[in-house]
C-alpha cells in the first residue's frame, strides 16, 4: 500500500516523502535536509533514493544536504548540468529508461517546462501499484493506464488568473510565463479525460499558486470530474 506524505509544497520548496512499505523515497529535495528529518522525526535512514524532476531551486535547493545524508539522488543529465554539483551519489538517469530502486520500478519522462532537461515519474511496486508524478509542466504528452496513484501539480486557473492581471494584481508579463512552464486546472482536466482512471484511488493537487489558485475550487471540480479522492497538501 503506498503511503504519500507532502513535507513541502510550493514556490517556497517542495518535498514528498513516498513509500509502498518497503522502500521508502524521496520526490524533490527543495528545503533543507535538516527540515526534512524533523518533519520525518528523524527515521531517515531508510530512506533508499530520491527524484529530483528539476533544477530550479525550490525542488533542488538541499539537494547537496540530502547527498551529504547518504541518499542517492537521481536526476536528467541536464539536469546535473545545470545544477552543476558533483557527487558520487548524484545519479544521471535517460529519459524514458527503466531503473530500479528497491521494490521500485521508475520510468523517467520528459514534461515541459522553462529549464533544461525536466522529467515526471512513473512508479510501479511489486504489488502493481502505480505512481505518477509530474509537477511544474504545462503538459504532459504521455498516456497510462492502471494508475492507482496521482501527484500532479494544479498551479493556477485561466480564469482567476486573468482576473488578477485584469485587475493588477499578478503583473501581465508572468501570465505567458506560467502558461509555458505549469500545469493549469484546464490542462490538468483534460489531462485526467486522456487517461485511464479506473483504477485510481486518490489524487494530489500538488503547487497550487498563492495567487492564482483557489483550494476549494480546484478540490470540488476534479473530484466531480473524477470521482476520486483529493488531496491538497
Amino acid at each position: 500500500m503506498i503511503e504519500i506524505t507532502t513535507l513541502a509544497t510550493g514556490s517556497k520548496g517542495n518535498c514528498y516523502h513516498i513509500t509502498d512499505g518497503h522502500t521508502p523515497l524521496l520526490l524533490e529535495a527543495g528545503i533543507r535536509f535538516k527540515d526534512i528529518q524533523r518533519k520525518l522525526n528523524f527515521q531517515t535512514r531508510n530512506i533508499k533514493g530520491c527524484l529530483i524532476t528539476h533544477e530550479h531551486k525550490d525542488h533542488c535547493g538541499g539537494l547537496s544536504e540530502v547527498l551529504k545524508g547518504g541518499i542517492d539522488c537521481y536526476l536528467s543529465p541536464g539536469t546535473k548540468q545545470a545544477i552543476g554539483i558533483e557527487h558520487h551519489r548524484l545519479i544521471a538517469i535517460e529519459n524514458k529508461k527503466q531503473f530500479q530502486i528497491g521494490t521500485w520500478t521508475i520510468l523517467p519522462f520528459d514534461v515541459q517546462h522553462d529549464v533544461s532537461e525536466p522529467f515526471g515519474f512513473l512508479l510501479v511496486n511489486t504489488a502493481s501499484e502505480k505512481l505518477l508524478f509530474a509537477t511544474d509542466t504545462y503538459y504532459i504528452r504521455y498516456r497510462f493506464k492502471g494508475l492507482t496513484h496521482l501527484m500532479v501539480e494544479c498551479n493556477y486557473s485561466q480564469k482567476i488568473l486573468d482576473d488578477n492581471i485584469a485587475s493588477g494584481r499578478t503583473p501581465k508579463i508572468l501570465r505567458k510565463r506560467l502558461m509555458q512552464s505549469h500545469f493549469s486546472l484546464e490542462n490538468m482536466k483534460e489531462f485526467l479525460k486522456a487517461n485511464d482512471l479506473t483504477q485510481l484511488q486518490e489524487i494530489w493537487l500538488l503547487h497550487l499558486s498563492d495567487s492564482n489558485s483557489n483550494e476549494e475550487m480546484f478540490r470540488q471540480e476534479v473530484a466531480e470530474l473524477t470521482g476520486k479522492m483529493i488531496y491538497i497538501p
